[in-house]
């Protein structure tokens, strides 16, 4: 089991496992690819659309696919399939995030730039996504060519549109939101590697422009950011973002907001928003009457009623954590051995250990945490779906290990396991326009083994045994035996 190893014993396990099969299991595994049908048995079967989990389940995979789910002993299984025994193991569904911001992250040298966005780059983001058990991913802010809006290209290239349109062994499904819209310098904040990415648009003209070349991307939602900073910078204005969901559903293409004020989020939803990047209402304001009933009156009009969230909460739960820890302890998540199989021990301590709790974790953080908590639990009684998003961008934001850190946020906010579950794989799914994140006949054959239950306790998910993907296991113990000897030839060139 995970848990029950060291790193070093496991990462000796995927050394001798890169290139052989060395458990009965996989042996198995493998003799279902060669028959093309296998049948797993035994588990807590979590589908991911709510229902009760199936105890001592079976499920049949032919090709890629699921074709039968029900009970061990009463599902029919055909002649010469192979047999997998998941006896004391829960299955569930892979992850879907919403709200990734995935390629410009060297990851061993713990740096960005836009030259790190290349094919290399991005598949290894995926492949580290489903080791985690993520599935599929949507990007945002991704470094596509685009019109400089003054006659000219940015010469960025197109791997992201390539990558999307192919189906890569050992990795999650990649699709894109584009490089995204804001004021000029008030979209992506951070790195200076992201800060111009997006389309700058100033007057209406111009967003009608870049709203016209964005589609040309086929996006799966256009993204907007509609941010002062605190006010100190000029954002986006009522008529500029009005423009641009009005163009934009010339062409029957969503958009996705970043926000963040009461009076943008009313006035967004008006407009016919359909999706935001962060909770709607923040820094301070909560949720009133009046947005509540104009979510309301679009769900009754049938007014694109599929609005939906990423509240992207990880970041303030974490902090929330640590200020919620007794002096001298640390949040448990800081020791996982998931979290140190995919990250160096100094860059853990680095962007989350004890010195980020001296500089900015205070009581304003966890209130700010619950507020925004509310706020979206708020909005969910009223209609929109929570899903989930992880924000990963920044060389701090873990990629795959913040997915899970999501779920647990969600269940903070006062959602159950089951949902925040839901919400992280069939609804995501079906957001995101993939065939993933259910295990129902007709799906993708993805879904993660886990050593113990994510309903009785969500920080479970963690407790990963093996990930498929398309039917196929992924090779975990080698790509963290991979990955960790990158962050030794990092450590040793500095």
């Amino acid at each position: 089991m995970w848990r029950a190893n060291s790193i070093s014993t496991y990462l000796l396990l995927g050394a001798c496992l890169f290139g052989a099969a060395g458990s009965s299991s996989e042996a198995q595994s493998q003799a279902g690819a060669s028959a093309r049908v296998t049948v797993f048995e035994g588990a807590r079967l979590i589908t991911g659309d709510g229902s009760a989990p199936i105890e001592n389940s079976a499920f049949i995979v032919e090709n890629d696919v699921f074709t039968r789910i029900g009970r061990r002993g009463e599902l029919p299984v055909p002649a010469g399939a192979a047999h997998v025994d998941l006896t004391g193991k829960t299955v569930m569904p892979t992850l879907v995030d919403l709200h990734g911001h995935i390629g410009f992250q060297n990851i061993p040298d713990g740096t960005m730039s836009k030259e790190t966005f290349t094919r290399e780059n991005l598949i290894d983001h995926l492949e580290r996504l489903a080791f985690h058990g993520v599935g599929a991913v949507v990007s945002i802010g991704d470094l596509i060519d685009r019109s400089d809006l003054h006659g000219g290209r940015t010469n960025w290239g197109d791997v992201p549109l390539r990558v999307r349109e192919e189906v890569i062994p050992n990795a999650a499904l990649f699709r894109t939101a584009g490089v995204g819209m804001s004021w000029p310098g008030a979209g992506a904040q951070g790195h200076v590697s992201r800060a111009d990415v997006m389309y700058p648009v100033t007057t209406v003209e111009e967003a009608r422009a870049a709203v016209q070349d964005y589609v040309k991307m086929k996006p799966e939602f256009i993204k907007i950011w509609v941010d002062d900073r605190q006010r100190t910078k000029t954002t986006l204005s009522p008529p500029l973002y009005r423009a641009i969901l009005e163009e934009a559903h010339k062409y029957n293409v969503p958009v996705g907001v970043h926000n963040v004020t009461l009076a943008d989020a009313k006035e967004l939803m008006r407009a016919g928003m359909e999706g935001w990047l962060h909770v709607p209402v923040r820094g301070g304001e909560a949720v009133d009457d009046e947005l509540i009933g104009i979510v309301k009156e679009r769900i009754a009009k049938n007014d694109r009623p599929k609005m939906w969230i990423t509240p992207s909460l990880i970041t303030a739960w974490m902090n929330s954590t640590w200020a919620n820890t007794r002096e001298g302890q640390r949040p448990a998540w800081l020791d996982d051995p998931l979290l140190r199989a995919t990250y160096s021990p100094q860059q853990v301590e680095q962007y989350w250990g004890t010195a980020r709790r001296q500089g900015i974790i205070n009581r304003y953080v966890a209130r700010e945490f619950e507020l925004q908590g509310r706020n979206a639990m708020t909005l969910r009684a009223a209609g929109m779906r929570i899903v989930s998003g992880t924000d990963t961008g920044q060389v701090q934001f873990l990629i795959g290990y913040f997915n899970h850190l999501d779920l647990e946020s969600m269940v903070a906010i006062g959602m159950t396991p089951a949902e925040a579950i839901v919400a992280a794989t069939r609804d995501g799914a079906e957001i995101a326009h993939v065939n993933t994140g259910l295990v129902a006949a007709g799906r993708s054959a993805d879904f993660i083994v886990l050593d113990a239950n994510p309903l009785e306790s969500i920080s479970n998910t963690r407790r990963i045994n093996k990930v498929y993907l398309r039917g196929q296991e992924v090779p975990r113990a080698a790509m963290a035996a991979k990955w960790q000897a990158k962050f030794r030839q990092s450590a040793s060139a500095q």
